[in-house]
């Protein structure tokens, strides 16, 4: 029996490998405009975001957005959103929009684990995009080539 590693091969996946933190979080790095930076990886979260310092460290290009968001500890945020972003993870690549949100929540409890903090959080938008498959047991990301 082909192992996964192999069998997704043969489907024109790749595969990366994820960092597991103290918090039980995945964490990824990735590129936004060709800018390395550390995302967790969040099947939950609708979109991919960044932290409002990510503006600035990924060149970004804002515009204001009437979308609000929520997730754990934090309802109602305000939000920016930066429209077809190139993102690259390792030979995979494509655009995306992305949401602009203070992520300062998601970073305090990171350093409450003992984990560095990430500038924004892949969401399933990209997931999805990429027809992603987890191995949790392996800590490894598939992505399917587009």
């Amino acid at each position: 029996m082909a192992s996964l590693k192999q069998f997704l091969k043969e489907k024109d996946y790749k595969v990366f490998d994820l960092q597991q933190l103290h918090s039980n979080h995945f964490k990824i790095k990735m590129k936004l405009n060709g800018i390395f930076g550390d995302f967790i990886v969040d099947t939950g979260a609708s979109n991919t975001c960044i932290g409002l310092e990510g503006i600035v460290k990924f060149l970004l290009k804002t515009e204001v957005s009437d979308i609000k968001a929520t997730g754990a500890g934090a309802t109602d945020m305000e939000t920016l959103k930066a429209t077809a972003v190139p993102v690259r993870i390792g030979w995979w690549k494509t655009n995306i929009d992305v949401v602009i949100i203070d992520l300062s929540h998601v970073n305090q409890a990171l350093k409450i684990h003992l984990d560095e903090s990430v500038d924004g959080i892949l969401g399933a938008d990209l997931l999805a995009k990429g027809e992603a498959i987890i191995d949790y047991a392996k800590s490894r990301l598939y992505l399917k080539k587009l």
